[in-house]
């Protein structure tokens, strides 16, 4: 088993905000992702048989769509899927060699692939199905937040967030220290009510989901005058119409 590193006061929890509100389920921060990390720190990620029913690949960021809610409530939600970076992630722990490990200056989970043996006990272990195994590499691989590029200095520095906040067209995805209570990311969460997912775990995800805001119910203001019924239109040529168009 591998175990986890000593917490440290003031240490950074790097992470994301999700607003599920606003996600439109464009896939576009799946598609970024993919580009940036096929030649990035856990590059190659396969893609077999992309454009038929039999697709296969690694894909570090999954949107799902659901149902939610009945009658005027009901609404469509976007749910967009990665890696959690949990502060005691089950699959680090559960690492027999140590491949799967979590970094202490920022709380980054990653996995070392020239350690990992393929057992795939870390996707079995971890709740949220974040864990991708490369067939074609026989090792296991995941969301790095994008290290290679939040920390790359040749990049303008409003830029160092990972590629799926980047590209975001809606806002929804929001990147920062949610371990400093006065970050943008801290505050937002506080603000909206933004969650973790299944604390019951003891996991302690530190990725946080905003809950879609509900829709304003409309004014009912003055009551709209009645259709008039095809008996009382006066002019032939309106009833005609109402007659054509009510076949």
């Amino acid at each position: 088993m591998t175990s986890l590193p000593e917490p440290k006061a003031g240490a950074k929890k790097l992470g994301l905000v999700i607003d599920l509100d606003t996600c439109v389920g464009c896939h576009a921060c799946a598609t970024n992702c993919k580009e940036w990390n096929t030649s990035g720190h856990m590059a190659p990620l396969p893609d077999r048989h992309p454009y038929s029913a039999g697709q296969e690949g690694v894909w570090f960021n999954r949107v799902h769509s659901y149902e939610a809610g009945e009658g005027e409530e009901g609404r469509t939600v976007h749910f967009p899927r990665s890696c959690l970076h949990c502060e005691t992630p089950a699959c680090v722990t559960v690492c027999p060699t140590g491949a799967s490990y979590k970094r202490a200056e920022d709380g980054i989970v990653l996995v070392n692939t020239d350690m990992c043996i393929g057992c795939q006990l870390c996707a079995w272990a971890c709740p949220y199905g974040a864990r991708e195994f490369d067939d074609d590499a026989g090792v296991m691989k995941k969301c790095t937040l994008c290290v290679d590029r939040i920390y790359n200095e040749t990049i303008p520095e409003d830029r160092r967030v990972p590629a799926c906040v980047s590209t975001c067209p809606a806002n929804a995805r929001h990147f920062g220290d949610l371990g400093d209570p006065d970050s943008a990311v801290s505050k937002l969460v506080a603000e909206r009510g933004g969650y973790e997912l299944m604390p019951e775990l003891g996991y302690k995800p530190v990725n946080r989901y905003l809950p879609p805001r509900r829709a304003p119910k409309a004014d009912a203001g003055p009551a709209k005058e009645a259709s008039p019924l095809p008996s009382q239109i006066t002019n032939p040529l309106l009833r005609w119409v109402d007659k054509v168009l009510s076949r």
